[in-house]
């Protein structure tokens, strides 16, 4: 089996080289981890007390940052170095002030994991949520640096839990911070006792994004008299049903943020909208769409809203709702969600709705215009705290 997940490594590490010809984001990932090696050298020659944090991706490291920011509050003198999986991420945290370095995470492979722990020499590692890196893990194992796993949650259906090998390589984590009991129970069945129900970082994470807001003086201004529906990180199959729904109900005012930028063009055709980008005080009342074709604002768009809409449902699963819920916003979002334990649990106290078609939204919209906004914020009060008892721990 050992043989088979460093065949797959390579097999993956082909085809973004072989996509990166035609797909922007497989070039971005080719291309950030190009002499790789040589800058984290020199980034980090002579350092030490270096304590490393790994993320897959943005919504990742939403749940890494209150855990590094924590950290170094504690242990000022130690230094930080972020990594990330995805272009998604690092593009946009690459200037992130909170580490003193931020780098791509070079394929798992066995020779790239011990020439990046030879080079780093981390006195220990943090990862977040469902990142797994075998041959790391191993690695960090074998030179006895603690490695914690955060944030994370496990079901049933996993590897882990149906194949040998799987359940072996969790030997090479030091602790687990899990974010519900039903993961603490699923390791425990396989005999792993190592392990804390700590919750979910992201509600430490978007209770500070929501109380350090940045104030956007135009959007206050376009969604200040009128019901405000955010629909973010929105897909087409999202904004099929959202385009139609814009066109029969012009008594609203709608900001959409899609989650990729190649089609804001024609959404912004379907539903002459104006482009974030382009407004100023006086355009910006002449339309009751606006598109935000501009990254890292969508956290503090939220406070603008009455009812925010969350996108990729329609997909693979859906994208972070925490975001709106702090501000007291009640969401939407469709049918695949139940990878998403704050997504069960905000549809049974109220404060979301799933929705499978267009008649479906119209209705949950119609049952949103007079929310209690206290239902959402209480929620993600009385979730809060994991970062702390993480902190305290490593």
């Amino acid at each position: 089996m050992n043989t088979l997940y460093n065949i797959s490594i390579w097999i993956f590490s082909v085809a973004v080289h072989i996509a990166s010809l035609f797909n922007p984001k497989a070039k971005q990932w080719i291309k950030g981890r190009k002499s790789i090696f040589q800058k984290l050298a020199e980034a980090t020659k002579e350092e030490q007390d270096i304590v490393w944090f790994h993320c897959a991706s943005l919504g990742e490291f939403e749940q890494g940052k209150p855990i590094i920011e924590g950290y170094k509050i504690k242990h000022p003198t130690h230094k930080i170095l972020l990594t990330f999986f995805s272009p998604s991420g690092y593009e946009i945290r690459k200037n992130y002030d909170g580490a003193d370095w931020v780098f791509y995470l070079p394929a798992d492979t066995k020779e790239n994991a011990k020439r990046f722990i030879e080079i780093v020499k981390p006195i220990k590692v943090i990862f977040v949520k469902y990142e797994f890196w075998f041959n790391y893990m191993t690695e960090l194992s074998r030179k006895n640096i603690p490695f914690y796993s955060v944030s994370t949650i496990f079901r049933k259906e996993q590897s882990f839990f149906k194949y040998d090998w799987f359940t072996k390589q969790l030997n090479n984590i030091s602790h687990f911070f899990v974010q519900d009991q039903n993961s603490k129970e699923l390791l425990r069945n396989i005999g792993f006792s190592n392990c804390t129900v700590a919750g979910d970082t992201r509600f430490d994470s978007v209770i500070t994004n929501s109380q350090n807001a940045i104030s956007i003086p135009l959007i206050e201004q376009f969604s200040e008299n009128k019901t405000t529906i955010i629909c973010g990180s929105t897909w087409p199959k999202d904004e099929s049903l959202l385009v139609k729904y814009i066109k029969d109900n012009p008594n609203y005012n709608y900001i959409i943020a899609p989650h990729e930028m190649q089609h804001i063009s024609a959404l912004k055709n379907q539903t002459n909208a104006l482009l974030f980008s382009k407004a100023n005080n006086t355009n910006i009342r002449n339309s009751n769409v606006l598109i935000i074709d501009s990254i890292g604002i969508l956290s503090s768009i939220y406070k603008y809203g009455n009812i925010a809409y969350i996108g990729g449902g329609f997909g693979a699963g859906i994208h972070n709702i925490l975001e709106a819920v702090a501000f007291g916003l009640p969401v939407i979002f469709g049918p695949n969600y139940q990878k998403f334990k704050e997504a069960k649990d905000l549809i049974a106290l109220g404060g979301a709705k799933r929705i499978s078609n267009y008649q479906e939204l119209k209705s949950e919209i119609i049952s949103y215009l007079n929310f209690d906004a206290s239902i959402p914020i209480n929620y993600i009060r009385n979730n809060s705290g994991a970062t702390r008892s993480i902190i305290e721990h490593i």
